[in-house]
């Protein structure tokens, strides 16, 4: 699992989450789920204070610092493409409306006034819209000189989707089987038929796709500097 400041991406991902009151998880297990299942069994043993007798074995557990999270782990496949994950873990969703995401960006996007706006927008689904800043810093110029140098403003200024997301059950109607690709099979439909609401986010986003993406999550995190985990405004 690939960690920031120590902490699976996973963590931080869930984490963000139940700062919204979001305590509740399913996650969809494909290559190397046994790793993300052995790190949720031996959450517990990872934050607490331990007392081990080692004459006959027994294990106290003082001041257990552990979430009050419930985690379902479902394994959904190895080959299983995206919208297929989703239908496989159809039964541990329960009967309304579910917020849904990536494993690979954090944001500090609120969670409330997302699902109030998927409500009150009355859209099958609705998606984060994020405007990315751009990979390189910019230069300010007039004429034959440079005036400024602007560290890596905004980039072209397009709307992107930002992974998350909140989608009514039906949704899973869409989903074909294992094959289908919720980015280029379900999204699609949805947005040609007018199911697809936005939600437009203007605060911190970013993935984690390149190493480069990590710096710059590490140097956030080594800071103090952590917009994904503050609490909601």
């Amino acid at each position: 699992m690939i960690e920031i400041g120590g902490r699976p991406m996973l963590w931080h991902i869930m984490t963000g989450y139940a700062r919204h009151g979001v305590t509740r998880f399913v996650v969809c297990l494909g290559y190397k789920g046994e790793v993300i299942k052995d790190y949720f069994v031996n959450y517990g043993l990872r934050n607490a204070d331990l007392t081990v007798d080692l004459a006959d074995g027994r294990v106290a557990f003082h001041e257990n610092r552990a979430e009050a999270w419930s985690v379902t782990l479902v394994d959904t496949g190895l080959e299983t493409n995206t919208g297929g994950r989703l239908r496989r873990v159809r039964r541990w969703l329960g009967e309304g409306a579910f917020c849904c995401t990536y494993g690979d960006a954090v944001s500090d996007v609120d969670i409330g006034a997302l699902v109030a706006g998927h409500r009150a927008g009355g859209a099958r689904a609705t998606l984060t819209a994020v405007r990315p800043a751009g990979r390189f810093g910019a230069l300010a110029l007039d004429g034959g000189r440079v005036v400024r140098f602007d560290e890596k403003p905004p980039g072209d200024g397009n709307w992107i989707s930002g992974g998350f997301f909140v989608l009514e059950p039906s949704v899973l109607d869409l989903i074909e089987g294992d094959g289908s690709s919720w980015e280029y099979d379900v999204l699609p439909g949805l947005a040609a038929r007018g199911e697809l609401g936005v939600h437009r986010h203007d605060g911190f986003w970013q993935c984690l796709d390149t190493p480069r993406d990590k710096q710059r999550l590490e140097e956030l995190w080594s800071r103090g500097d952590v917009p994904w985990l503050a609490p909601p405004r």
